[in-house]
């Protein structure tokens, strides 16, 4: 492709993208009493166990119920139509794989997804966790009285952290397929890459208790050595298809075949 021909894709792919998170997006609209209250159940339960302390969410202005409802369905409308926008940036760089290249990335593609939801599946389940840590932080006779969109605002970018870093490994085998990133390199420096993880975890996380740091970084670290796996199987099956005479040096003459 020419280089307005890639614009146009381009231009192409995220106006379908678009177009699925507005439709999930209006859909959460419908279903927003259900969002709201699937979303504050951990902050609810939080209160319903600690009958003592003050806590209780509050819409502060006017307009806050309407700014809660539209950040929120959009919100969900990203990760409802997650399956939709990550197929649509594999296929932007498809066209510029091999026929073989094409086939893994289309497998991995499958393993994008739940990667994504996965991440925010975990999110979701240690969030009362971290809340609890971080109310349990309060001095004896101070309350939690919350603006509704501040915590909504929190809960949202807790669980979105936690689907974005699950497509680390996603990054990497991207980077294996274009020759970029070998996997005897990746290999070679983990101890790098752990510490590099801990530090992402430490520092995305909205909140600073260790306990999310590193319950978040674990599998990280995990789907990084799953990551070198299948760069290692992809270098191997691309070692085996390289012609034997592109390894002959420039100033020497290849074995002709009978």
């Amino acid at each position: 492709m020419s280089l307005g021909e890639h614009f146009a894709e381009f231009r192409q792919r995220a106006l379908k993208s678009a177009l699925a998170v507005l439709t999930g997006a209006i859909a959460a609209g419908y279903f927003y009493d259900e969002i709201f209250a699937f979303l504050s159940a951990p902050f609810n339960d939080y209160a319903d166990a600690n009958p003592k302390s003050t806590i209780s969410l509050n819409f502060g202005e006017a307009t806050s119920a309407l700014s809660n409802l539209l950040s929120m369905s959009i919100f969900v409308g990203v990760i409802g139509s997650s399956p939709i926008w990550l197929y649509q940036a594999w296929a932007f760089v498809m066209p510029g794989l091999t026929r073989k290249e094409k086939r893994v990335s289309l497998a991995f593609m499958g393993a994008t997804v739940p990667l994504f939801l996965g991440g925010v599946w975990l999110g979701y389940t240690i969030l009362p966790q971290s809340l609890a840590l971080l109310y349990g932080l309060s001095p004896e006779g101070t309350s939690n009285i919350q603006q509704t969109s501040m915590y909504f605002s929190f809960v949202m970018r807790f669980i979105m952290v936690f689907g974005l870093g699950f497509l680390f490994p996603v990054f990497l085998v991207g980077l294996n397929l274009l020759g970029i990133l070998s996997a005897q390199r990746m290999l070679r420096g983990w101890r790098v890459a752990v510490v590099g993880v801990v530090i992402f975890a430490a520092a995305a996380t909205p909140t600073s208790d260790p306990f999310t740091m590193f319950v978040f970084a674990g599998p990280l670290i995990v789907l990084y050595f799953a990551a070198c796996g299948v760069a290692w199987l992809l270098d191997r099956r691309r070692a085996k298809a390289r012609p034997d005479w592109l390894d002959v040096a420039d100033d020497q003459a290849s074995v002709l075949e009978d």
